[in-house]
């Protein structure tokens, strides 16, 4: 996998981060830098934490299913990518469900573990991938989330719920496009 590829993928994956950060900038009256580093340390770190858990999860069994490997991987991005398109065209406005300001550890632990459980799967499908480095992957994937997750917080208190949808939207398909690519290259359609 190359750069622009885990680009892409820290890209998909930051966007649920992305939108509940929005929400929580927009049950604030002001936000202030503090807030916009609390809100991106835990989504990011987080979305960082999971696929480095998935992947070493994934390398554990990974021999026992090389045969059909890209097959996991394939399914579980799309899986991941469908889910986000359900959530971004589902008509209820989920901001409205969470309009707390709260930032402290509980709540924050719960919403960054809410969000990254997706992220968890895809290092599995990393591990099931191959030729992939998990350090860079992990990096990207920390760094991005924290800069999408902070600037929500700063969209949200200005903008309201207007950008989350398309947000989901776009990481869903973002995840499915990179399963099919993954999938076409073992199946060797891809070089």
């Amino acid at each position: 996998m190359g750069i622009i590829e885990m680009i892409l993928l820290a890209v998909g994956l930051s966007m649920d981060a992305f939108a509940v950060s929005i929400c929580k900038g927009l049950s604030m009256r002001k936000t202030n830098l503090k807030s916009m580093v609390i809100c991106g340390s835990w989504f990011g770190g987080f979305q960082a934490l999971m696929p480095l858990i998935g992947y070493l999860l994934g390398t554990l069994f990974a021999e026992a299913i090389r045969a059909f490997d890209h097959w996991v991987a394939f399914g579980l991005l799309v899986f991941i990518g469908i889910s986000m398109l359900k959530e971004g065209l589902d008509k209820e406005d989920s901001c409205s469900l969470d309009s707390s300001s709260d930032l402290s550890v509980k709540n924050m632990f719960v919403m960054a573990v809410a969000t990254s459980i997706d992220a968890l799967a895809v290092g599995i499908s990393l591990a099931m991938a191959g030729n992939v480095n998990i350090a860079m992957a992990v990096i990207l994937i920390g760094v991005i989330t924290f800069l999408m997750s902070a600037l929500g917080v700063k969209m949200g208190c200005k903008l309201g719920c207007k950008f989350e949808k398309k947000a989901q939207l776009a990481g869903g398909i973002i995840l499915i496009i990179l399963g099919c690519k993954i999938l076409l290259e073992h199946l060797g359609y891809l070089g």
